[in-house]
């Protein structure tokens, strides 16, 4: 994998693993990542390709986001007024036409499938 690929992904990853929207089987899959292209002599593609696998699986699309942020699980989840505030942000992505949630951990892992040629490109790319 070229340099500035490696650099990109590395910096997607970590964005991964500091949002507090991350699932554990995303902040899971990439540590995996990092602990992967650690080793020296190590599988970088075979490890992105695991990335990418286990990123793609368990998207969260913009209709389920409405989904949920508009449920009674959702407001007691987020609280109503920050479940209300979602849902008119999730509303307005999807009129503009976004395919996914924007949170800070959905961001980089749609951001790492298009570039990777994984996904077509959300609003926001």
């Amino acid at each position: 994998m070229e340099k500035q690929l490696f650099d990109y992904t590395s910096a997607k990853v970590d964005e991964m693993l500091a949002a507090p929207s991350a699932s554990e089987a995303t902040k899971r899959a990439a540590q995996a990542w990092k602990d992967a292209v650690a080793v020296e002599g190590a599988d970088v593609e075979a490890a992105t390709d695991a990335l990418l696998d286990a990123i793609s699986a368990h998207q969260t699309t913009i209709d389920n986001l409405i989904g949920f942020v508009g449920s009674d699980t959702g407001k007691q989840f987020f609280g109503e007024e920050v479940a209300r505030q979602m849902l008119e942000h999730a509303e307005k992505r999807k009129a503009a036409g976004a395919k996914f949630c924007d949170c800070a951990a959905c961001r980089p892992c749609h951001e790492l499938l298009h570039k990777f040629g994984r996904e077509e490109a959300d609003v926001y790319l």
